[in-house]
């Protein structure tokens, strides 16, 4: 049986530290063979950056990589010489040694494929082979030493464990696994014992800094069995449910295709309450009504204000349209009349004009941002028009019209070299393998750094999301939530709508300048941004099982007389974003809301000391 441990800075941070983790090592390498990453000591990387930006404000980013791959040198020296000490060979390796060959990106690099030949030698002759995470080698001439950037130590050892067929792939922190929340804004925060890949990387790209998602993404692609567990307790931590491990080329690890699916729904019927007045509780009432009759929600939609109005849409089964209609309406009278009458009045709208929901299916969407603009190019090009969008780590999905279903799906599967036939296959072996029923949330993730980016009166045409997205990924902007508005507005002649989008606060600026010089060509108004936001999120692959869950989300922020001025689910994800003020307010609420905090805080245990 073959294992691959990977020990981040904080467990290697000093000399006590590392003779701990060689007991560890020696512990499993008795019984196992052992392939061992590690990442830099303690906060040596920052240290490293430090000095750079002490030389130059603008490093050069080869300089960087030569600099930064230093950091892991030490550490494997060191971790090779501490498991040699405890009587058991062992090797240390650079990523360049390993044969870990990556693409020509500094700072940034994603893995092509990993030689092993090297690797399984010494694990013959029984040696422990201690491999620098966070580092690679172009297969040019040049043999350039690169980095992969935020999270790399993680991506090395889940690539290592897949190339290596390995049977687990053990991550070891400073917590004792993977928690409902952060711990530092609820100390209530439970461990999980299990959590599916999809999951994680929902929760990963919201946040969480347990795993990241590219380590996630490789794991889902490659089945590979990810367990989280603390450097410094025996306790089982949790274990990371992949899908059934698929037969999958390694060359090309980290650029395989990132859409292994095309799925459609045509059993949809949208329902949409217009000019809503723009206040707490307004969608709890609503998913609260439908949570009594018991009423399965797909796709939520709150698009962003107008004045102190706004619209939400949602599409339920068709079998349950009359019902969600006759909801809305008994709402209506509870809403009140909006004060400024040319905003006009809350109003009901149905439309049984027959809708589809297209999907693709995929790994790590949201970190490439040509992924989504390509299905929206796709559409485009075939002349279909989106009515709506909802997007996730996993998946992006497009409400159109049900008679364009077809050409839609077979147009996504040609851009995407999905086959049809076989995407029915690829989802259902998707399906999470759990020991356990799947709860309707597994847990809660606060984002604090993005920023909200609203184009008012896009033309409603084919095409525009296109351009749009296609505009930012030239830029490798990468959008998260998109959120297009209901409701058409009359400009000119012209129908328009809005189109909404979060992005990094980090892009922002840079986003708002690339459309701000395509207004012309974009025939758009405005382009608003708001920095001040928070986004809070509940996660569970469950709660497509589960009627209320929306309900249950939102009733817990409007008790706590908190705003949501954006709404976008799929089918394991619901986020809200907030005022930024007021987002661990809301996380806090919402984590209790579903019952995920135990009756004490987690104590982290204190690290091993070699004696």
């Amino acid at each position: 049986m073959l294992i691959v441990q990977k020990y981040g800075g904080t467990s290697v941070g000093s000399v006590e530290r590392i003779q701990a983790v060689a007991q560890r090592i020696i512990k499993t390498a008795r019984e196992h063979s052992v392939v061992v990453v590690v990442s830099a000591m303690g906060k040596t990387t920052d240290q490293l950056v430090k000095l750079a930006t002490e030389i130059s404000t603008t490093p050069n980013r080869r300089e960087m990589d030569m600099l930064l791959s230093t950091g892991e040198q030490v550490s494997i020296a060191l971790m090779s010489m501490a498991i040699q000490e405890l009587g058991q060979p062992a090797i240390s390796m650079t990523g360049a040694q390993v044969g870990i060959v990556t693409e020509a990106e500094h700072t940034r690099a994603r893995i092509l494929h990993i030689q092993t030949d090297r690797i399984e030698r010494h694990l013959k002759k029984g040696k422990v082979v201690v491999v620098a995470g966070f580092q690679g080698i172009t297969s040019r001439e040049e043999l350039e030493i690169t980095t992969l950037g935020r999270g790399g130590s993680d991506t090395s050892a889940v690539a290592l464990a897949a190339a290596l067929q390995a049977d687990q792939c053990e991550i070891y922190t400073d917590v004792p696994g993977i928690l409902t929340t952060d711990p530092r804004l609820v100390p209530e925060a439970q461990l999980m014992t299990e959590i599916t890949c999809d999951e994680m990387l929902e929760l990963a790209s919201l946040g969480a800094k347990v795993l990241h998602p590219r380590a996630v993404e490789i794991a889902r692609n490659y089945g590979m069995p990810l367990v989280v567990r603390s450097s410094w307790s025996d306790q089982p931590g949790t274990r990371v449910t992949s899908p059934t491990r698929q037969p999958r080329p390694l060359e090309g690890l980290e650029l395989t295709h990132p859409v292994d699916a095309v799925e459609f729904d045509t059993n949809q019927a949208a329902v949409s309450l217009l000019r809503v007045p723009d206040r707490p509780g307004i969608a709890a009432k609503l998913f609260g009504g439908i949570a009594v009759q018991q009423l399965n929600v797909d796709l939520i939609i709150q698009s962003i204000h107008e004045g102190n109005i706004n619209d939400i849409t949602f599409t339920v089964g068709k079998g349950s349209y009359n019902q969600a209609i006759a909801v809305a309406e008994a709402l209506l009278p509870t809403l009140g009349e909006n004060e400024d009458a040319n905003l006009g009045q809350p109003e009901v709208k149905g439309d049984q004009t027959p809708i589809a929901k297209v999907s693709i299916v995929g790994a790590g969407m949201i970190g490439r941002p040509n992924v989504a603009s390509g299905m929206f190019t796709t559409l485009a090009e075939a002349g279909i028009n989106i009515q709506m969008i909802s997007t996730s780590e996993v998946k992006v999905s497009c409400v159109i019209s049900a008679e364009d279903c077809d050409r839609a799906v077979e147009a996504l599967c040609q851009h995407f070299e999905v086959n049809l036939a076989s995407s029915a296959s690829l989802a259902a072996s998707a399906s999470p393998v759990s020991t356990t029923p799947l709860p309707p949330v597994r847990g809660v993730a606060l984002d604090r750094h993005q920023a909200r980016l609203a184009i008012r009166h896009i033309p409603d045409r084919p095409g525009m999301a296109a351009k749009v997205f296609a505009l930012l990924a030239e830029h490798s902007i990468s959008v998260d939530m998109i959120i297009q508005s209901q409701r058409c507005h009359q400009v000119n002649g012209t129908l328009s709508r809005d189109i909404a989008f979060t992005v990094t606060q980090v892009d922002a600026d840079q986003a708002q300048k690339v459309l701000e010089q395509a207004m012309g060509e974009l025939g758009c108004g405005e382009i608003v941004v708001n920095k001040a936001i928070a986004k809070v999120s509940v996660v569970g692959a469950g709660m497509i099982d589960h009627p209320g869950v929306a309900a249950r989300m939102f009733e817990a922020l409007a008790a706590e007389k908190i705003n949501i001025s954006m709404i976008a689910t799929s089918e394991i994800k619901i986020s809200c974003v907030v005022d930024e003020e007021q987002g661990t307010q809301a996380l806090q609420a919402v984590h209790q809301a579903f019952g995920l905090s135990g009756d004490r805080p987690i104590i982290v245990p204190e690290p091993l000391v070699v004696r």
